[in-house]
Formats: structure tokens, C-alpha cells, sequence
């Protein structure tokens, strides 16, 4: 059974170059507070590494396909541009790379929709990782709830960042009620869902998310909350075919031990944790189905990968 890494970031090359000056130009100040942040002995949260360098991560760990989920960008343009981007890495990598699009409401309810169907043409083939939260919307915002249904109409998982209330503080956290959760996922049967981070734990309180057929978990940044029994305590509450191994590269998992993001210790990891074949692939490729409309027609479109926010490709 193949492995499966859900839930990978990447970013552009502009971006690598010079992430806090790229932010602050192009406002994207809390992304910046996330991600070029520096741990108390000033090494960085999380490196930005290229998609070379990726793809030899993924090889290293025996990695088989990584999905690219997107940021929860402040900008739609940034939205509409890291979109491009993917586009380009899955065209270029498509035996290697799944993606997804991300959003932003203030698009209004055409802008949102115009954005998926050209990222559904593009080869996409979900939505995520979306945190309203994070963007000031509330979750049954119209726009957004339009956005889920026509992900539905796609065939279109859905993944939505979950905090875990419980966790630590870290700068740039961002509540995120788990009834919020609860709520959305019942108001949208017809759509797959995608909880990251173990959903935030939400099935201690909602013991029934766990039996609802739309509703998924990924693994994303695991061990930097929980110990590896976090795999059995959670098998006790969600069925294995419920679960998706996801990293949350390139972030560093393991700062005590290494200097650098490291997907194979973490693969390893959740091995030694019976996690199985099917967390840590086949229930992904089961959700992800890999651009289903593209066997029915669909038509890839050529794009520009340097597109700078807001240009139009």
C-alpha cells in the first residue's frame, strides 16, 4: 500500500528568499507570525524548503505522494496565488503531488466560485486547509457555506485547520470552538470533511463526529502535541479508516532531537504506532480519489508558477 503524506505545506521561491519582507509586502502578517517565528534557542519553527527538496524528503521517508494543502491566506489574491503555484507543482509532478485550493470569503460568493473552477481545471482536487478563524469568518458565513457545497458537487474533501483547546499557547494561535466543528460537518452531509491536527481531539466531546460518514482526521504536527499513544487513545475513540497520516511539512515535529523538518522520523513513528496501511495511505486515496474529473474530461491549464499576488496568469 502506498504511503500517503495529507497535509504538506509549500510555498514559492520568492517566498524562501525573504519570508518576513514577502509578508509584510504583500500583508500577510499572520502567516509571518507562524511561520518565520524562531523557538527559544532561535532556531526556526520550520524551514521553507523548495519542491526538490520536498520530493527527496518524501523519498527519504518512502513518502509515495504528498498533498499540498494551501494557507488561510488574509488576501485572496495570495489565495488566488498559491493556487497557480500548485498548479504548476502538480502539473509538473503529477505521479508525486496532490493539492488542494484554498480560499477567502471576501472574494464574495462568484470570486469563490470562479477560484475553484479554475483550480478544479488546473488538476486540483480538494479544498484546505481552510481556518476561518483565522480569517475573521465566522463558520456559517454564507460564501463559505456556498464554498463547502460546491465542494461536495466536486467530489471535493474539505480540510479545516482544528486547535485543540487544550494545547499550549504558541504566538499566532487561534481559538477554534470544536462545536464550530460539530456544527459544520452536520450542515454539510453531502461533503467530505477533513479534521486537522486529530480534529482537535473534537470526539471526547462529540463522541458521535466519529460515526458520520463525511467526517476524516488527519495527523498533521502530531508530535509536537501528543506521545505516540496519542495513535491508540484515538483508535479507541475514531475507526483507523477514519484516520489520514498527515506531517505538517515542513514544520519541524521533533525540535528536542533535530534542527530540521523531518517526515521520515515521523513516518517511523506512527509505523511503530500500528497506525497501518490504511492510515497512512489507503484512507487517503480512497477520500482524495486523485482529480477524479480529470478522467471525465477535465483540461489542464498551462500556468505561470512566478505569478506575484495579484498578478493575473
Amino acid at each position: 500500500m502506498p504511503i500517503v503524506d495529507a497535509h504538506v505545506h509549500l510555498y514559492p521561491p520568492e517566498v524562501a528568499a525573504e519570508p518576513e519582507a514577502w509578508a509584510a509586502r504583500v500583508g500577510e502578517r499572520h502567516w509571518a507570525v507562524l511561520c518565520t517565528r524562531r523557538r527559544r534557542d532561535g532556531r526556526l519553527v520550520q524551514s521553507l524548503p523548495t519542491v526538490d527538496e520536498l520530493l527527496a524528503a518524501m523519498d527519504a521517508a518512502r513518502v509515495d505522494r504528498a498533498v499540498l494543502l494551501g494557507w488561510y491566506w488574509e488576501k485572496p489574491e495570495t489565495c488566488a496565488w498559491q493556487n497557480r503555484f500548485f498548479a504548476a507543482c502538480v502539473r509538473e509532478h503529477p505521479d508525486r503531488l496532490a493539492a488542494c485550493a484554498t480560499i477567502h470569503p471576501a472574494s464574495g460568493g462568484a470570486g469563490v466560485r470562479e477560484e475553484m473552477r479554475r483550480a478544479r481545471q488546473d488538476g486540483l482536487c480538494g479544498l484546505g486547509e481552510l481556518s476561518p478563524h483565522s480569517q475573521g469568518v465566522a463558520m456559517d458565513e454564507p460564501v463559505l457555506a456556498e464554498a463547502f457545497a460546491l465542494a461536495g458537487e466536486y467530489g471535493w474533501p474539505v480540510n479545516l485547520h482544528v486547535t485543540d483547546p487544550a494545547s499550549r499557547p504558541f504566538p499566532g494561535r487561534i481559538e477554534t470552538p470544536l462545536t464550530d466543528f460539530s456544527r459544520v460537518v452536520r450542515t454539510h452531509p453531502g461533503t467530505t470533511f477533513i479534521l486537522a491536527h486529530w480534529g482537535g481531539l473534537v470526539p471526547q466531546v462529540d463522541p458521535e463526529i466519529a460515526t458520520l460518514p463525511n467526517v476524516y482526521f488527519d495527523t498533521a504536527a502530531s508530535p509536537l502535541m501528543y506521545d505516540p499513544g496519542i495513535w491508540a487513545r484515538f483508535a479507541a475513540l475514531v475507526p483507523r479508516t477514519k484516520v489520514l497520516f498527515g506531517s505538517d511539512y515542513p514544520l519541524n515535529l521533533y525540535p528536542r532531537v533535530s534542527v530540521a523538518a523531518e517526515m521520515a522520523r515521523f513516518v517511523a513513528e506512527a509505523t511503530a504506532a500500528g497506525a497501518g496501511a490504511e492510515a497512512l495511505g489507503g484512507n487517503a486515496e480512497r477520500v482524495f480519489g486523485w482529480c477524479q474529473h480529470r478522467e471525465q474530461g477535465g483540461t489542464l491549464r498551462v500556468v505561470d508558477h512566478n505569478l506575484q499576488p495579484g498578478a493575473q496568469a
